[in-house]
């Protein structure tokens, strides 16, 4: 908004209303979203002081680190999308959120495959045993985000995220927004991600029966359920929602990552924290099952 625009906004005695950091809401989000990323920096932390027990080793601690990582940059994004909205926070909140989530839910993808090609191999000679120790799945992540940050350069390049103002919508208020532009790239972003979520809990309900020594698959599986659960009903309330409360309805979409962290993750806390005695119980059953002669 300009200068002239904002003086005749105030001779108008109209007052300019976005998702502030002291607005009320938006201090129960920054809480929110600052208390989310200090579990996921703390989860990671007892990761990599763990990473040498067999819980960890059995649960692939690069797609594990990689994951928590790009969960800690989730909940951070979300820090985007409160306070006064100008060009460059329009265009970060946007891509930075497509990118990150889309690293989040291919590194799922990927650790659901590699669940899969594990107990999938019988003999020395199979082609999946090859595919599994030439880390194959590893490659999932940066091709599936390389996608995304094609989709979102394109978007960027045609039609980006821009500041807008609604004077209509309340009564004495001016209402600063960011408008997304192109909503052909913008749906494209969101239906390019919703398609990998679905694709990852399609695979792991597939393998949700695997031995019952190694559930990997099984939490895997609830937990894409409760991210799919979440951005199912997103659309609908996104759509029936205007201003600040629209915003607010994304920022509580990404705090549905938080279900990967509690899903996939706190069994294993409990194993390393709780009952640490079981840690080399499940890494003679991982290895045996993985490495049984055909």
């Amino acid at each position: 908004m300009n200068l002239t625009n904002t003086q005749q906004n105030h001779r108008l005695g109209k007052s300019v209303v976005f998702l502030g950091y002291e607005d009320p809401l938006g201090k129960v989000l920054r809480g929110t979203a600052l208390s989310l990323n200090v579990f996921t920096a703390a989860a990671l932390g007892l990761f990599v002081k763990h990473r040498d027990t067999a819980i960890v080793k059995a649960n692939n601690r690069a797609l594990s680190y990689t994951l928590l990582i790009s969960l800690t940059f989730c909940f951070l994004c979300s820090l985007l999308f409160i306070g006064r909205p100008n060009t460059a926070s329009c265009i970060l909140r946007q891509t930075t959120f497509g990118v990150v989530f889309t690293v989040a839910v291919s590194t799922v993808l990927a650790k659901t495959i590699t669940v899969v090609l594990a107990f999938k191999v019988t003999a020395p000679g199979r082609r999946m045993r090859q595919w599994l120790v030439s880390g194959v799945s590893n490659s999932i992540i940066p091709i599936c985000s390389l996608i995304q940050i094609i989709l979102c350069a394109v978007w960027l390049g045609t039609s980006p995220p821009f500041i807008d103002t609604d004077a209509h919508l309340e009564h004495g208020h001016i209402i600063i927004v960011c408008n997304k532009g192109s909503l052909t790239a913008f749906y494209c972003v969101l239906g390019y991600l919703g398609s990998l979520a679905l694709l990852s809990f399609t695979v792991a309900f597939l393998a949700r029966n695997l031995p019952d020594a190694f559930n990997e698959a099984k939490f895997l599986t609830f937990s894409m359920l409760v991210f799919c659960s979440v951005w199912v009903t997103f659309l609908p309330v996104y759509h029936s929602t205007k201003g600040k409360v629209m915003v607010a309805v994304e920022v509580f979409s990404i705090f549905s990552s938080v279900g990967l962290l509690g899903c996939i993750f706190a069994p294993k806390y409990y194993i390393i924290l709780v009952r640490a005695d079981r840690h080399f119980f499940a890494l003679v059953q991982i290895y045996s099952r993985s490495n049984k002669p055909s």
